[in-house]
């Protein structure tokens, strides 16, 4: 069994990426781990580079910047790095996002399990939003609870606007895979970088939805009731990467609820009456 990391990431350390401690977390289980490297402003380059590691692939690729239409750039330099992996399994990370050491034996044993069964098409990760600082992550349904990270390598699929997998059905139609739980985490830190990392990693990204973001990002403006305490531990890549001093959370008593904040407690209410998720859910959880 051969197993393929992959990920594409631009303007790591001007961004607030934490995407070396991301490719570290997962390398030990991988054969070879693709890095699609975007022309960048900062350092990125040399920090990949910088990882030494044999099993490192690194493909440098210039973006479309007339690309902005949903993001699709994102789409194009996903896949990129994925139909560039060779293994039997397409595993992607994104660059805020690290596996903890505790559940790679989880993730080999499940692709050792599903790897000849026809039916199961991807691995699906619970994940875990850190929000501000280490101490505190997002619960609720309207954070993403469950993905696929994992991907047959042998059938037929694209990722549109970059945000999730889709298997082709004939030459018209795609659908979301068919998968099974690993029972592991994926450990997301985008929502804890510096506040003025985030308002510029806003202002780069909205380009490519052909919108322009004018406030700046500011912790605490949010529904406090999806704000929780973290009790468990960090992967221990992150370590070097994790303030020592963390930014406490102050949450904005002026903040008003908004549309979506009041759908998102409504649904919260109906999945504590009815055995229902009302998440986003981009797979058909079978196994």
């Amino acid at each position: 069994m051969k197993v393929s990391g992959f990920t594409f990431i631009r303007n790591a350390s001007l961004l607030g990426y934490p995407v070396k401690e991301s490719i570290l977390s997962i390398l030990p289980i991988c054969d070879e781990f693709v890095v699609n490297v975007g022309e960048s402003e900062d350092n990125t380059l040399e920090l990949i580079s910088s990882i030494g590691d044999p099993k490192i692939r690194i493909l440098q690729s210039k973006w479309n910047e007339k690309m902005v239409t949903k993001g699709f750039v994102y789409a194009q330099q996903k896949m990129i790095a994925h139909f560039n992996c060779t293994g039997d399994w397409a595993f992607y990370l994104e660059g805020d996002e690290v596996v903890h050491e505790q559940d790679l034996p989880l993730i080999v044993e499940a692709m050792k399990k599903y790897e000849n069964d026809k039916a199961v098409e991807a691995l699906v990760f619970d994940y875990v939003h850190f929000y501000c600082n280490q101490y505190t992550v997002l619960e609720g349904t309207g954070w993403l609870r469950r993905a696929p990270r994992i991907i047959k390598n042998n059938i037929r699929i694209y990722s549109p606007d970059g945000l999730y997998f889709l298997v082709l059905q004939g030459n018209r139609r795609g659908r979301y895979p068919k998968a099974a739980h690993t029972g592991a985490k994926i450990y997301h830190y985008g929502w804890m970088r510096p506040e003025e990392k985030y308002s510029e990693k806003i202002k780069k990204v909205t380009v490519y939805w052909n919108k322009k973001s004018q406030e700046d990002f500011r912790y605490g403006r949010i529904d406090p009731a999806v704000v929780k305490p973290f009790k468990g531990t960090h992967p221990s890549v992150m370590n070097s990467w994790l303030s020592d001093n963390p930014k406490p959370l102050v949450l904005d008593d002026s903040y008003k609820l908004t549309e979506k904040d009041i759908r998102q407690r409504l649904k919260g209410l109906i999945e504590k009456v009815l055995p229902v998720d009302l998440s986003r859910r981009h797979f058909k959880l079978i196994r």
